[in-house]
C-alpha cells in the first residue's frame, strides 16, 4: 500500500484539480493506495473542498488540524496517520508533478529506503529565491555533520522503516528533509523539472523561509553557539590590543588625547557582539523551552481516518 501526504493551507483555487490529476495518475499504477489531505488551519474553503473529495473518492482521507501548526508539523501529522508500506511526501500546489510518482516507486523497489526528488529546473521562482536557497544548503552542509542534497524539497518517497524512525524524533521544531538525511539508510535521487503553481500564490513567505532555516540550523548544528564563543575571544583580543595601544600612545608617543570616539566605537562594537551572542543562545533556550513543556505536536479537530484499521 502507498500513502500520499498532502499538507494544505489556503489552496482552494487549485486543490481540487490537482488532487484529481494525482488520483488519476495513481489509480492506474498502484493497486492499493490512500491520499491523506492534511488541512493545516486553512481560512478559505479548502476544508470544504477536502471533505467533498473524500466523499467522492474512498481512497481520499482527511485530517483537519485545530489551527495552523505549520507545513512541517502538518506533514508529521500525516506520517502519524499513514498506513502505507511506502509514504510519499509532496506539496498540494501542483509544483510537485504526480507523473513522477511511478518512477519513484520503481526506484525505491530497487532496494532503497528513500528516493528524493532533485530539481534540475524551477519555474516561477525568482533569482533571489534560488540563490538564497542554494547558499543556505551549502551553509547548512558546512556547519553540520550531515549532508542535505541541494535543490531538494520534501517531495520524496520513504519506506515504513524510515517512517517509524521519524516517529521516534519528538522535537517540535521539525525540519523533515534534514531529519531524513540524519537518519541515513539507503537514499538516492531522481531528477525532475519543477513546474509553477496551478493557481494562487505561494504561502511560503520569506518570513516562513527564515523560520524554517533557523529551525534547520538550530536542530542540526551548535555552530551559532560556537560563533558566539569565537566572537567573544575575538572581542577580548581586540580589547587587549586597544589597551596596549592606549598605554603606548599615552606613555611613549605622548600624543594621547582622551575623547569619546574610540570609547563609543568600543562600546557599540562590544555591545553588538554581546547582543548577538545572547540572541543565539536565546534561540536555543526557546527551543528547549518548547520541548520541555511536552505539549502535543498538533491537535486534530476532525478526521475520517480510522486509526484502528
Amino acid at each position: 500500500m502507498v500513502s500520499i501526504i498532502l499538507p494544505i493551507f489556503n489552496e482552494e483555487k487549485g486543490l481540487e484539480s490537482f488532487v484529481k490529476v494525482l488520483y488519476d495518475v495513481i489509480k492506474d499504477k498502484v493497486n492499493k493506495f490512500e491520499i491523506l489531505l492534511v488541512n493545516d488551519g486553512s481560512s478559505d474553503e479548502s476544508l470544504t473542498i477536502i471533505k467533498s473529495l473524500s466523499t467522492d473518492y474512498s481512497e481520499i482521507k482527511y485530517i483537519n488540524l485545530s489551527r495552523n501548526f505549520g507545513h512541517q508539523i502538518a506533514v508529521s501529522a500525516g506520517l502519524d496517520f499513514a498506513k502505507g508500506e511506502y509514504v510519499i511526501l509532496m506539496d498540494s500546489d501542483g509544483q510537485d508533478p504526480p507523473e513522477l510518482i511511478p518512477d519513484m516507486i520503481n526506484k525505491i523497489n530497487e532496494g532503497y529506503d528513500v528516493i528524493y526528488a532533485k530539481r534540475i529546473k524551477r519555474a516561477d521562482e525568482s533569482f533571489l529565491k534560488k540563490q538564497t536557497a542554494t547558499m543556505f544548503y551549502k551553509l547548512l552542509n558546512y556547519i553540520t555533520n550531515i549532508e542535505i542534497p541541494v535543490d531538494t524539497g520534501d517531495f520524496r518517497i520513504i519506506n515504513r522503516k524510515v517512517v517509524n524512525a521519524l516517529k521516534q524524533m519528538p522535537e517540535k521544531q521539525r525540519y523533515l528533509r534534514g531529519q531524513i538525511a540524519w537518519l541515513g539508510f539507503k537514499q538516492a535521487p531522481i531528477e525532475y523539472e519543477r513546474k509553477g503553481r496551478n493557481a494562487g500564490k505561494s504561502n511560503y513567505t520569506y518570513k516562513k523561509m527564515i523560520r524554517l532555516a533557523l529551525d534547520a540550523i538550530t536542530s542540526f548544528s551548535n555552530w551559532p553557539l560556537r560563533l558566539a564563543t569565537i566572537s567573544g575571544f575575538i572581542c577580548a583580543f581586540i580589547g587587549l590590543l586597544l589597551i596596549i595601544y592606549t598605554l603606548y600612545a599615552k606613555f611613549i608617543l605622548k600624543v594621547y588625547e582622551p575623547g569619546w570616539p574610540s570609547l563609543m566605537i568600543s562600546i557599540v562594537f562590544l555591545g553588538g557582539i554581546q547582543l548577538l551572542g545572547i540572541g543565539m543562545i536565546g534561540e536555543y533556550v526557546a527551543r528547549i523551552n518548547d520541548n520541555v513543556k511536552q505539549r502535543p505536536l498538533y491537535l486534530v479537530d476532525e478526521s475520517n481516518v480510522d486509526i484502528n484499521a
